[in-house]
This record gives structure tokens, C-alpha cells and sequence, in this order.
């Protein structure tokens, strides 16, 4: 069953520091010698960030069957991506979710919220336990598997069915070579040409220090949007959004404030009403306070007005945790960043989220 485990959890394995050098060794030459590399990944790559697993020990189907509820969880909106899911980005792997798009009711992920452009309903993207994957995405794991030629399963137990399936196919498929990172068993070790019994970071941190590519530190990347335009009183008016990275709209801040304006706006859309329109070069700073899921402070952008057809102005908003500081690029490109919208097409790497596992 997908959403159960036996009351004693298998006892986890961690192989030496030697024995998994030697390992991140063999994995490093199959990745310099592979045409179409996937990777799937479990809950596994997350435990590290304060994330529960599911059949770990303390996992949540092995304490709800033992009749207990997980102690001290970390809120999820707070958890930093692990030297695991850093690695993965920075081999530039696409991030295709096979078990994370799922059709149940479209009320089961209403939001609450509604778009500040179309004023249609915001649905989340989260995983629903009970619901079917959709056709499409798994679809394309599988075709993704019937190319690979190597497979790296991260932190997954492999017992839930049908994502199983991806990395078994690679497993059994002649001259493909299957790579399993796990700290406990899973249903097919026997088709594995290594099974590695340790912590998904201990061995990502070997094989990117291997390949000579340094972990970058997470930096959390916003993306703001500041235009004037003339509001339906005739007013002008300093609109603020924040966008994702294809251009719709993100909900990231909790207020915007105008340097010498007392009003402070505290809900979307975050509208500034002015008395008059400014002459063009005209600077203002704003205040941004943000949800603080990362404990960032608050932010002052410049914004200047470049007179008529020259209204918006784009921002890539960097925060790091590490040291608590932002930086600010400002753009007139709607993503100032200047990534194409799908970087990682045209390398043939994927990776395949199995978090349910």
C-alpha cells in the first residue's frame, strides 16, 4: 500500500566512508559515459531539511502504525533545499515531478486566493494522497525510461506502484545500468549495478566533487513587477506584483509601502494611488515586507518612471538565507534573470520526483 508500513521500520544501513568513495567513483565514470541520464528521486533527498520520510523509522506511515503522530515537524514553507536537490540543479536536470501532478476535484486545490489578472480561482500544485496520476506526466517518465541509459534513484523505497515502474524498466532493460542510493532495501535491489546504502547528500557531495562542480548555496529567487498606469477614477497609480517565471502572478509579499506615504497597503492587487503624474526620471522607493517563510527582511526597491511607454520595470529579487542579505537586478525583461523559459530541454537529463515513496 502506498500509505502504509509495517510497525518496525527496516533498520537503516550506511556503508563506509571508503567503500562509498569508491562507489561515487563508478557513478561519476557512468555519468561522464552517459548519452540520456534520468534521476528519481523520494522523500529521501528531503530528510535532511527537517522533512519526515514515510518508511523511515520515523517516517509518517511507520509512526501512524505504531498509533503515534510525528513530534517537532518542520514546516515544509521553511525548509531549505538539501546539498541533494542543489546538486541535481546544478547539473541543470529538468525538474519533471512524475507523481506530483494529480486530478481529483478542482476544488480539492482551490486556494482561496484568486488571480489578481483574470480573477479566476488560484489552484495549488500540492500532491493529494488517494488521487491518480495523470496520464500525460507518467506517460513521459516512460518514455524517458525506455531511452535512459542510466538511472540514479535518491532517497526512495520504491514499493509504490506505478512510479516504481520507471527506474525497474531502466533495471531490466540490456546494457542500461541502474543506480540505487537508499538507505534501506528496496523491491529491486537485485536489478541494481550499485546499490549505494547511505544518505543521498553523502553521496552527491562525492560525486559533484568529483565531477569538479561545486554545490552551490539556495538562493531564493523573486520576481517583481512595478508599472504605472491610470486607474478608473483617471488617477495614476503604481501597481506592484509579484510574477513567476513565466509571467504569472506570484503571491510573495504581505504589504508594499511609498517612501513618504503613511498608507500602507496590505492586500492584493497592491495599488498606490497618486495625486498626480510624475514628470519622467521621477524616482520612488518602496517598501517591500515580505511572508518571511525564509525570515527575510524587508526590501527598498527604486523604481523610475520613463514617461509615457515606459511605465514597468522588472526585477530579479535574490535573497540568501546564509548570510541574510538581498540583491536587486532591475530589467526591463520580464524575467531579469535573462533564462530562456525552459533551459534544460535541450539536455537529455531528467530527473522524476517519487516523494510518495
Amino acid at each position: 500500500m502506498a500509505d502504509s508500513a509495517p510497525k518496525v521500520a527496516e533498520v537503516e544501513r550506511e556503508e563506509s566512508a571508503d567503500v562509498l568513495d569508491k562507489k561515487a567513483d563508478t557513478l561519476v565514470k557512468l555519468m561522464r559515459k552517459s548519452k540520456h541520464f534520468i534521476a528519481c528521486t523520494g522523500a529521501g533527498v528531503s530528510t535532511s531539511a527537517g522533512i519526515a520520510d514515510f518508511r523511515g523509522p520515523n517516517g509518517v506511515w511507520t509512526l501512524r502504525a505504531q498509533g503515534k503522530q510525528a513530534q517537532n515537524r518542520k514546516n515544509t514553507l521553511q525548509a531549505i533545499p538539501t546539498p541533494t536537490h542543489m546538486a541535481l540543479k546544478k547539473r541543470y536536470i529538468t525538474n519533471f515531478r512524475a507523481v506530483s501532478t494529480y486530478e481529483k476535484s478542482i476544488h480539492d486545490h482551490r486556494t482561496g486566493r484568486n488571480c489578481v489578472i483574470c480573477g479566476g480561482a488560484l489552484l495549488d500544485t500540492i500532491i493529494n494522497f488517494g488521487e491518480s496520476l495523470f496520464e500525460e506526466p507518467l506517460q513521459y517518465a516512460r518514455e524517458h525510461a525506455a531511452k535512459a541509459d542510466l538511472c540514479l534513484v535518491l532517497g526512495s523505497s520504491l514499493t509504490v506502484s506505478p512510479s516504481n515502474e520507471i527506474p525497474e524498466t531502466v533495471g531490466r532493460r540490456r546494457g542500461a545500468k541502474l543506480v540505487i542510493c537508499n538507505l534501506q532495501s528496496t523491491p529491486i535491489d537485485r536489478l541494481s549495478d550499485i546499490r549505494v546504502f547511505s544518505k543521498t547528500d553523502n553521496l552527491m557531495s562525492r560525486v559533484m566533487a568529483k565531477l569538479g562542480l561545486p554545490i552551490s548555496s539556495f538562493i531564493l529567487r523573486r520576481r517583481l513587477t512595478i508599472r504605472m498606469e491610470t486607474g478608473e477614477d483617471k488617477r495614476q497609480q503604481l501597481v506592484v506584483q509579484g510574477i513567476d517565471v513565466d509571467g504569472t502572478p506570484a503571491t510573495f509579499l504581505q504589504s508594499v509601502r511609498l517612501d513618504y506615504n503613511r498608507r500602507v497597503v496590505r492586500s492584493e492587487p497592491f495599488v498606490i494611488s497618486l495625486r498626480s503624474l510624475p514628470g519622467p526620471g521621477t524616482q520612488m522607493k518602496l517598501e517591500l515586507e515580505f511572508m518571511g517563510h525564509y525570515s527575510e527582511p524587508n526590501l527598498e526597491v527604486e523604481y523610475t518612471y520613463g514617461g509615457e511607454g515606459k511605465t514597468e520595470s522588472h526585477y530579479l529579487l535574490e535573497y540568501n538565507p546564509s548570510d541574510g542579505n538581498w540583491a536587486v537586478t532591475q530589467s526591463e525583461n520580464p524575467r531579469p534573470d535573462n533564462r530562456p523559459r525552459d533551459e534544460t530541454t535541450r539536455n537529455q537529463k531528467v530527473v522524476i520526483d517519487l516523494t510518495e515513496d
